[in-house]
């Protein structure tokens, strides 16, 4: 199993190296039979605003699939601690997933979203948040996008613990987009085609609107 450790406005002394290694291998040794990469990725917010500045992220590469947890606090050891904890939790929801590859629930979901109207009051949103943007590209990331079905997509969307992820629709080869919606649920952004319909034949009005999706 590979493990690697980045740093940004930190220097990975040997002490943290070690810390890492005994804490993250700890948290993935039940599951190293699934997991191929570890990748940590440890940073110190320099915003004298920030509390919680010192931050461990984790991402797994586990047969094909993400997973993913980020946790931060005053202390970067104890930042690496809360992540071990939350990475194990991470693993076994994937395990009991893929032991399972029961689907029920996201199926319905799936139908849910694909055919409901959009209940967000677009007003509302763009009211009461204030766009954001940052200064420039502060980071790149690159990864490998198998096609997957949106059923997959929403199994990775919950084990990468973020609100959205992108993915390459294994029906319609483009790229898609599941997220959680404010008001509950999952939506799914499509391209929307010359004519105004999404790909699956409905109208990209009765999917998701990019802006329910901040």
């Amino acid at each position: 199993m590979k493990l690697v450790i980045h740093g940004k406005n930190i220097e990975i002394t040997d002490a943290i190296r070690d810390y890492v290694e005994q804490k993250i291998l700890k948290a993935v040794s039940h599951f190293k039979h699934l997991t191929n990469e570890v990748d940590v990725h440890l940073s110190v917010a320099r915003n004298p605003r920030i509390t919680a500045n010192q931050s461990a992220e984790v991402t797994l590469f586990v047969d094909g699939a993400v997973v993913r947890a980020e946790e931060s606090s005053e202390s970067l050891y104890a930042s690496i601690d809360l992540v071990a904890d939350k990475i194990s939790r991470q693993l076994r929801k994937f395990k009991e997933k893929r032991n399972s590859r029961k689907h029920d629930l996201q199926g319905k979901t799936t139908e849910v979203y694909l055919n409901e109207e959009p209940t967000t009051d677009v007003t509302h949103v763009l009211n009461n948040h204030t766009p954001q943007l940052p200064d420039g590209v502060v980071r790149t990331k690159y990864f490998a996008m198998a096609p997957m079905t949106v059923e997959e997509a929403l199994e990775q969307l919950v084990l990468i613990d973020h609100d959205f992820y992108m993915f390459l629709n294994a029906t319609t080869q483009e790229i898609n987009v599941v997220y959680e919606r404010n008001h509950g649920g999952y939506g799914l952004i499509q391209p929307r085609k010359p004519n105004g319909n999404s790909l699956n034949g409905t109208s990209a009005e009765k999917t998701s609107s990019p802006v329910a999706a901040s």
